[in-house]
């Protein structure tokens, strides 16, 4: 179970952080962009680590607290939930 659940978590940092990354472009475009809550939500569902790496290599959410609470607080819980699957042999 825990290969999956590592595909799944490099999946959707994958997704996570083309998202930043497209929001980035938009607002430099100044065109439609994604709502912070879609953000927040791939973030939060697996994609901390994409998250991070994007507020950080393309400079994007930096300035708003609560991005780097949940994509900090995320990969903790992540990391701890794999850890558990690791733990129990699953």
């Amino acid at each position: 179970m825990i290969p999956y659940y590592l595909l799944y978590l490099a999946l959707m940092s994958l997704v996570t952080f083309c998202l930043y990354a497209a929001d980035k472009r938009k607002a430099k475009k100044g065109t439609w962009r994604t709502p912070e809550r879609v953000l927040l939500l791939f973030s939060f569902l697996g994609g901390a680590a994409g998250g991070t790496l994007a507020m950080y290599t393309i400079r994007h959410k930096t300035k708003h607290w609560y991005f780097v609470v949940v994509n900090v607080g995320s990969l903790i819980l992540h990391a701890a939930l794999a850890v558990l699957l690791l733990y129990l042999g699953l």
